[in-house]
């Protein structure tokens, strides 16, 4: 099997050329159907059923694979492995044309070349493999590859909530790190946003007739800077703020936008309470408050189900002369939703890569490989231990 895995690894490249050129910014619908298209018609040929969602017209078409079957009057499989991914990316349309794939010694760069077209591939050239050796007989896989994860998933996640409920594992194909490490906890992160309302007046004519609604938020800017707790691993920063029109006007509103990442569940509730009750704190007289957002994406915490399946994992990476080591980390995923039904979810099942979200994004080609032989041979693992 690790054979024909290598074997395989110019295919691999060509498979990732095509995707990385094809522009899937988050907003550029027509280009996450067309990977979705090239994937979905990929997975069919393997005899896989593919399926594809439309759940808003502001976001793209996800695509749901079983090797299993799909229809409206079979039951809903249960998966034995749910491998989840991201179509999407944070590019504008024109960017392939301008920078497309390319090889440079050990690395390979282009738009989302690791965040995270090549996990997605790498999800395909798994599945080939399964197939081939015939480890897929005996085991149900699930594929969820989103439309809309870097803007949130907010109209997939319940759909990605709902396979995670109907699989006993979830991968989750985000890069593994520049550093070498998999990540099996993840920050929760939201954002709120404040917005005060005063009352405009000429400020040299009749100040006293203005309500400042940019003086109130300076106030409540203090306020929520005292909301995180380092110790429980809960940060909170306002990261962007406005306010007012003109110098000579007393500003009738003002806003600030707040980040928020918690790690672990019970500062949810805390956090929660704290931005709530700020309309009610209000220091200048007649400022009205109002608080919207929340959190987004809950904290993914490991449980012992996640350690145990990690410690299977590491355990054949390292026979096949990997480093296996875990982080956690402030940034999100959909592992965080599916960490969140209780799922045993390990993140960073993609091949190594870095700078992420930057022009010169890469993905270590010397990884591609071997991240293809660790998740087949932990499957196979599974079938071997009617797991």
């Amino acid at each position: 099997m690790n054979e024909y895995i290598a074997g395989r690894y110019p295919l691999f490249l060509k498979d990732l050329e095509t995707i990385v050129n094809i522009d899937s910014g988050s907003r550029y619908l027509p280009g996450i159907a067309q990977v979705a298209d090239v994937f979905a018609t990929r997975f069919a040929a393997l005899g896989w059923q593919p399926h594809i969602h439309h759940f808003s017209d502001k976001a793209g078409p996800c695509l749901e694979v079983s090797n299993r079957r799909l229809s409206s009057d079979a039951p809903l499989p249960h998966y034995d492995l749910l491998c989840v991914g991201h179509m999407d990316t944070v590019f504008l349309k024109g960017t392939a044309e301008q920078r497309p794939f390319s090889i440079a010694g050990n690395r390979a760069f282009g738009p989302g070349v690791t965040d995270m077209k090549a996990g997605l591939v790498t999800v395909l050239h798994v599945a080939e493999t399964l197939q081939k050796v015939g480890i897929a007989d005996h085991l149900s896989v699930g594929i969820a590859f989103n439309s809309n994860e870097e803007i949130g998933s907010h109209s997939s996640r319940q759909w990605i909530e709902s396979l995670a409920r109907r699989s006993r594992r979830v991968f989750v194909f985000e890069p593994c790190r520049a550093t070498g490490h998999y990540v099996l906890q993840r920050k929760g992160t939201g954002a709120y946003y404040l917005h005060c309302y005063g009352k405009a007046a000429h400020s040299g004519v009749e100040p006293e007739r203005g309500i400042n609604a940019v003086v109130e938020l300076a106030h409540q800017i203090l306020r929520v800077s005292t909301f995180g707790n380092p110790d429980a691993g809960t940060t909170v920063n306002v990261n962007l703020i406005a306010g007012g029109t003109k110098t000579n006007i007393i500003p009738d509103y003002a806003t600030a936008s707040v980040d928020i990442r918690i790690a672990e569940q019970a500062e949810v509730e805390r956090i929660t309470h704290l931005f709530n009750a700020l309309p009610q704190q209000t220091t200048v007289q007649g400022v009205e408050v109002e608080v919207r957002g929340g959190l987004n994406r809950p904290p993914m915490v490991p449980t012992e189900a996640t350690l145990d399946l990690w410690r299977q994992i590491a355990a054949i990476g390292e026979r096949l002369g990997m480093k296996m080591e875990w982080m956690a980390t402030g940034g999100g995923s959909d592992g965080n939703f599916t960490a969140a039904q209780g799922v045993p979810t390990i993140d960073a099942m993609g091949p190594i890569g870095g700078n992420a979200h930057r022009s010169d994004e890469y993905l270590e080609l010397s990884s591609v490989v071997p991240t293809i032989q660790l998740v087949c041979t932990v499957c196979a693992s599974w079938v071997e231990r009617d797991e």
